[in-house]
């Protein structure tokens, strides 16, 4: 006989996601500053608008961005495209300017590390954390996926994106996965 057999199981709280506000957004792309300025603020204007996964940013090449549109190959090997606007093709086109052209060894990455090969996940990170740091915001708190959730939640809040755009934007393939974006509001 099984005592607890007729016992519920716990329902699994689901985490809310931690997203950055439109202030502290503003925030984190007004710490950018140094060398590297117009690179830096190009990833972190892709990251805050575009909703990207840090392999999908550091994989973007050059000959992929027409126009307004983006294309990505994300989770899955799965090929989207992502619709950027203005502060993106402008942040874009900034870093373009001043990106290096000689002695680059892979001329199709669009972002470079110092060393003028295809900037690496650990770089990126290493970006995102400093000016996180720089801009009052704690580090441990937020990230490169972070920064993923606090497009997707802008989004959703602020840009009357609803949660179908919203799926395809991300590139999730189950609903359910983008629903943890519609209960932040609540």
């Amino acid at each position: 006989y099984n005592p607890a057999k007729e016992l519920d199981s716990p329902k699994i709280q689901k985490r809310m996601p931690k997203y950055l506000n439109l202030e502290e957004s503003k925030r984190l792309l007004n710490a950018v500053s140094g060398k590297h300025r117009q690179r830096d603020y190009a990833i972190l204007m892709l990251f805050l608008n575009c909703g990207l996964r840090l392999s999908e940013l550091v994989s973007i090449n050059i000959n992929r961005i027409k126009n307004d549109t983006l294309t990505v190959i994300g989770k899955g090997n799965k090929e989207r495209t992502i619709y950027l606007n203005k502060a993106c093709i402008n942040a874009i086109q900034q870093y373009l300017r001043v990106r290096p052209a000689d002695g680059v060894k892979d001329k199709n990455a669009l972002f470079l590390s110092e060393r003028k090969q295809r900037i690496s996940n650990k770089t990126v990170q290493y970006i995102v954390k400093k000016y996180l740091q720089e801009a009052g915001l704690d580090p441990h708190r937020y990230s490169t996926h972070k920064l993923r959730h606090t497009a997707a939640t802008l989004m959703y809040k602020h840009g009357n994106v609803d949660i179908r755009l919203l799926q395809e934007i991300l590139g999730h393939e189950n609903l359910s996965t983008t629903e943890i974006y519609t209960h932040v509001d609540n």
